[in-house]
């Protein structure tokens, strides 16, 4: 009798287990997968790029997983990528007749949140003030932002100054760890913290899951929603950063392209319904990861780079379906 109930406990604790962290469950199968399918998968500089090169989706994908609990969706984010970062590298390349910088690089980087953080405002206020779906608005906005960066960059790329300051952020390494990946953790503890212990978390999670009970319970609804496109906002302004960085250089029309997608795609993997109410960071940060590796695995086994979706979408299907997460 004692041995059945210690099966039970057993087995309660891995069904547990199973419907919380399914997502790392999965994500230790496909590393596991990759590394019996290409040896070299598994060596330190393959990993370490893996997780520098997805940490800029992930970053993107953190702020989404406000927007998407909160029952909200942002289409504009890879656009605005673009534009804020068009702006950091026209204020970055501006350089004095003796060949020094015009000004501090904090100068042109603040400009750039401060683009990203302000369109996440205007999206968050035509969403909520005109009463227009969220998919509609942030399509129309970054298919907006998207001309206005190629109108200013001429279509053609800008190349900014390449100094240690500013390509060691995108670049650069503590450790061995990279800096982008450290940012993207750093950013994912703080907003772990927001979203889990304090109010503003708690309201987030109350207007995704019932937005009419969230406005009779004196929840300010627009203002929560408004706020939730700001934070997308500013993540997006600091992968931004970090994107320019990387080659000192924005690109008006690749800059950024389908990075909403591939967010929303980390944001979707981690677990957080897309119906609102529901989400977890840490999924998010596996997500991103998993997409990751799928890109490298592809390189590594020369698959044709025409069967990237195809690739992609079965192995984001397969992840999603046997989660088997509580509705």
């Amino acid at each position: 009798m004692e041995n059945i109930k210690q099966k039970n406990s057993f087995l309660q604790l891995v069904s547990r287990v199973w419907k919380n962290y399914s997502i790392v469950v999965v994500f230790f199968v496909i590393l596991i997968i990759c590394g019996i399918a290409a040896p070299r998968f598994l060596r330190p500089n393959n990993l370490l790029n893996i997780l520098r090169n997805t940490s800029i989706v992930g970053i993107i994908g953190l702020g989404m997983t406000f927007v998407i609990i909160a029952g909200g969706i942002d289409l504009s984010s890879g656009p605005v990528l673009a534009t804020s970062g068009a702006a950091l590298i026209a204020l970055q390349k501006m350089v004095t007749e003796s060949g020094d910088p015009a000004m501090p690089l904090i100068v042109p980087i603040l400009v750039c949140l401060a683009i990203s953080t302000g369109i996440g405002f205007a999206n968050g206020i035509i969403i909520t003030k005109a009463k227009l779906p969220p998919f509609i608005v942030t399509l129309a906005v970054g298919i907006i932002a998207r001309s206005v960066v190629m109108y200013f960059c001429r279509g053609a790329t800008i190349m900014g100054n390449k100094i240690p300051e500013f390509t060691n952020i995108g670049n650069g390494s503590i450790f061995r760890i990279p800096i982008p990946f450290i940012m993207a953790i750093v950013l994912a503890l703080i907003l772990h913290v927001t979203l889990t212990r304090s109010k503003f978390g708690t309201y987030v999670f109350a207007v995704g899951g019932n937005e009419k009970a969230a406005k009779y319970s004196g929840i300010k609804v627009d203002r929560i929603k408004i706020a939730t496109y700001m934070i997308v906002g500013f993540c997006t302004g600091l992968a931004a950063v970090i994107e320019m960085s990387r080659m000192a250089a924005v690109a008006a029309t690749s800059s950024g392209m389908q990075y909403e997608f591939e967010a929303i795609t980390a944001v979707i993997i981690g677990g957080t319904s897309l119906n609102g109410g529901k989400g977890r960071l840490i999924g998010t940060i596996v997500g991103f990861i998993i997409l990751g590796i799928v890109k490298n695995m592809m390189i590594m086994l020369n698959i044709s780079p025409y069967l990237a979706g195809a690739v992609k979408g079965a192995v984001i299907l397969f992840a999603v379906l046997i989660q088997r997460r509580e509705k």
